[in-house]
């Protein structure tokens, strides 16, 4: 039954960053898929536990709780950099004129999008497909020892794929990127954990945590050069150009 809950919260927060395009939905929903994680590896016992809390954690559980944290955080200040407006008195009328551009634009998009459903109707069914997907391949391809680990890797890495796929923001592929690694690390720490000689090295898990901080380091300063020239993070701009 705990394991189920688990699935059902890893497919729930992929699902929220998949569908919707607020930050403050999408990275929250980031946070917790970290967490869920974490605690499905620990569930699964995939990683021994070294640490008398809660009944017996790991350490590299708690590391990974630990990156998730860091990665949103990253993420989150990204955001709010973004979508705030610096430094007005020291541009020019053209600066001026391009700033209330792209805000205006932002905000007709950002009043818009409740009630344009159209805009949901392609990573809906991208959804659908992603579900259809994983929940057939654990039995007919499987990998991991589990058709659960199965699952969870199979689910984030096509989610995070048609994050990607039907993302109109440079953020926003940026939490694809993330739901992809986060499923290849579920991926590795499930196959490694069966080798019955020498079993998991806390080394490539440590890199593995290390390498999801800098992909969101590289995500900010990515969108910090979108910004820095477009004044907003939307991608249709740059065909505007």
């Amino acid at each position: 039954m705990l394991i189920n809950w688990l699935l059902i919260g890893v497919g729930i927060t992929a699902t929220v960053v998949l569908l919707f395009r607020d930050w403050r939905l999408t990275i929250p929903a980031l946070l917790l898929n970290y967490i869920t994680l974490a605690l499905f590896s620990a569930e699964q016992q995939f990683i021994a536990s070294d640490v008398d809390l809660f009944g017996g954690i790991s350490t590299l559980v708690m590391v990974k709780m630990i990156t998730g944290l860091a990665v949103t955080s990253i993420l989150s200040i990204t955001a709010l950099t973004f979508s705030r407006e610096y430094g007005l008195e020291n541009l020019d009328e053209f600066g001026l004129a391009e700033l209330r551009r792209a805000a205006r634009t932002a905000q007709r998009q950002q009043a818009s999008q409740p009630f344009h459903l159209n805009d949901y109707v392609m990573p809906f069914w991208a959804g659908v497909l992603a579900l259809f997907a994983s929940t057939s391949l654990p039995y007919v391809y499987a990998i991991a020892p589990t058709p659960a680990a199965d699952f969870a890797w199979y689910w984030l890495v096509f989610t995070g794929v048609l994050t990607i796929a039907t993302a109109s923001d440079l953020l926003k592929i940026g939490l694809g990127l993330l739901l992809c690694t986060s499923g290849i690390d579920i991926l590795y720490t499930a196959v490694v954990s069966t080798v019955k000689e020498g079993g998991l090295n806390v080394i490539p898990l440590v890199l593995l945590s290390q390498f999801h901080i800098l992909l969101a380091l590289a995500i900010a300063y990515l969108c910090g050069l979108l910004y820095g020239r477009l004044k907003t993070l939307e991608l249709n701009e740059l065909y505007k150009q």
